[in-house]
C-alpha cells in the first residue's frame, strides 16, 4: 500500500518504520521544520509542507494513497486532513490519531475519519485486557462505533475447553477472528478445540456482546 502520514514527530516517525518494515511505500508530510528529518527514517518520502492546505496534499499526490494517517499532536489538524482525505482525494482508509479522550466523539465519518485511535483508551483497554480474566475488554472501536474489536480470555475452568470453534453459538453480528494461545496466533478453524486461558479476538456489534459473553457460558 502507499500510506500518507501526517505529522513526523515521534509518532509519525514509528508508525512510518513499521509500515515501511511491512514493505508498504510510506509518505511523511510535515510542516515543522524542527521535526522535517528525513534522515531518521531515510526509506520514506518526506514532504514539507502543511498537511491541512489542499495545495499542498495535491502537489504531494495524496490522490495516490490507499490510506492515510492523520498522527500530528493536535486533533484539530488531525481532523482537517482526514476530511480532506476523504472528501477531496477519497482515500479509502483514514485512520486519525486522537490526543484529547474529550474530543474522541469528533473522530466520526462526519470528519473523513474511519478509524479513530485514542492512546488513553487504548492503555486502559491493555491493562485491563491483562488483569481481568473472564470479563469483555473492548480494544478498539472500528466503523465509528458500527462494530468493535473485543478480548476475552477463557477462565480456567472455562466449560468451552476441548470444545471445536464450530460448537459455538455466536450471535449474528460477531465473528471470532483469533485465538492467541501461548505466543502463537491461530486464525480458527471449524475442528480447533479451545482450551483454558485462550486469548479470544472479536469483531462485534456493540449490541451482542453481553450474548458473546453468553455463548461462552461466562454469564
Amino acid at each position: 500500500m502507499r500510506v500518507a502520514i501526517a505529522g513526523a514527530g515521534a509518532v509519525g516517525r514509528s508508525i512510518a518504520q513499521e509500515l515501511l518494515g511491512s514493505n508498504h511505500q510510506v509518505m511523511l508530510i510535515e510542516r515543522d521544520a524542527a521535526h522535517f528529518e528525513p534522515s531518521t527514517v531515510e526509506q520514506a518520502e518526506w514532504v514539507h509542507a502543511d498537511a491541512c492546505e489542499l495545495s499542498s496534499l495535491e502537489d504531494a499526490g495524496l490522490q495516490l494513497c490507499d490510506v492515510v494517517i492523520a498522527a500530528t499532536g493536535d486533533d484539530k489538524v488531525n481532523l482537517v486532513v482526514s476530511l480532506l482525505a476523504k472528501t477531496e482525494f477519497a482515500v479509502r482508509r483514514v485512520v486519525a490519531r486522537v490526543n484529547d479522550p474529550t474530543n474522541e466523539w469528533l473522530f466520526t465519518d462526519a470528519w473523513g475519519v474511519d478509524v479513530a485511535v485514542s492512546t488513553p483508551r487504548m492503555l486502559a483497554a491493555m491493562v485491563e485486557e491483562a488483569v481481568n480474566i473472564g470479563d469483555l475488554v473492548r480494544l478498539m472501536t472500528l466503523r465509528q462505533g458500527q462494530a468493535n474489536l473485543v478480548e476475552i480470555t477463557l477462565p480456567d475452568d472455562t466449560s468451552l475447553a476441548g470444545q471445536a470453534v464450530s460448537q459455538l453459538a455466536l450471535p449474528r453480528d460477531a465473528a471470532l477472528v483469533t485465538i492467541l494461545r501461548g505466543g502463537r496466533v491461530i486464525v480458527p478453524q471449524a475442528d480447533d478445540p479451545f482450551e483454558q486461558g485462550d486469548e479470544l479476538l472479536f469483531v462485534a456489534s456493540a449490541d451482542v456482546e453481553h450474548e458473546i459473553r453468553i455463548a461462552l457460558g461466562l454469564d
